[in-house]
């Protein structure tokens, strides 16, 4: 199975204690040992919005913002790398071809962010559709998708399971809501609904959450499935 885990910057690394960047890593290695390939792309988290915070007030542009996200990302990225302990690459890939080659030759290929204007929540939506993969995941710091910002609004209800057309709608409607937080961004979603990847949102703090609903499709988050095929995935059967 090949997989890619998009990992939260704010799950990863909160507070850039090593402990949890090394279960997540465990996490990562459990899945590759498992048989898996495994594409990772990590946020910028806290550390990119302080970074981002800083920049605007000493007068950066937007582009240049983005910039420095996309910097934060790669750092976490490399922390990531750090304690895979030479499984995956010594730098992070920039390009989705490099991320490919890194998969195609056994390696965890991890990303963090590619260009200004694009999220690693699209980074991993596209990854996903250029490696052909077989599921994405992301592990945020939210146990799916809700129908509003669970936030702003108690009584948001939490989808078991969705198509990707209904999550595109959904997350246009949290978007429109400034200051509004939404699992994935659209561009993501507009990705997964492209692509026809089979997808779970869940909470990831737990890294071993990722791994129960990888190699055996048991997790308590959103599954967004795909137009046309079954509710239930037959691979996970033969993985185990």
């Amino acid at each position: 199975m090949r997989v890619v885990v998009s990992i939260g910057g704010s799950v990863l690394a909160p507070d850039l204690a090593h402990e949890r960047v090394e279960e997540h890593a465990a996490a990562i290695e459990e899945l590759a040992d498992a048989g898996c390939e495994v594409g990772a792309v990590v946020g910028g988290g806290g550390v990119a919005r302080d970074y981002i915070t800083t920049a605007r007030a000493l007068g950066a542009n937007e582009i240049e913002l983005d910039d420095i996200g996309v910097d934060v990302t790669r750092l976490n990225a490399r922390l990531l790398i750090a304690a895979l302990d030479g499984m995956a690459a010594p730098s992070p890939a920039e390009s989705y071809e490099k991320a490919g080659e890194a998969i195609r030759r056994g390696d965890v290929a991890v990303m963090g962010g590619v260009v200004a204007g694009q999220t690693t929540d699209a980074v991993s939506a596209a990854l996903a559709e250029y490696t052909d993969a077989d599921l994405l995941l992301y592990a945020t710091s939210v146990p799916g998708v809700f129908s509003a910002d669970p936030n702003e609004e108690a009584d948001a209800e939490r989808f078991d399971e969705m198509t990707a057309g209904e999550l595109v709608d959904i997350i246009a409607d949290i978007e429109m809501n400034a200051g509004s937080s939404a699992p994935v961004d659209l561009l993501a979603a507009k990705l997964i609904e492209r692509s026809g990847v089979r997808t779970i949102v869940l909470d990831g703090t737990d890294p071993s959450r990722i791994v129960d609903a990888v190699l055996y499709g048991e997790h308590d988050g959103t599954d967004i499935i795909p137009e046309g095929t079954a509710d239930q995935m037959t691979y996970w059967a033969d993985e185990k």
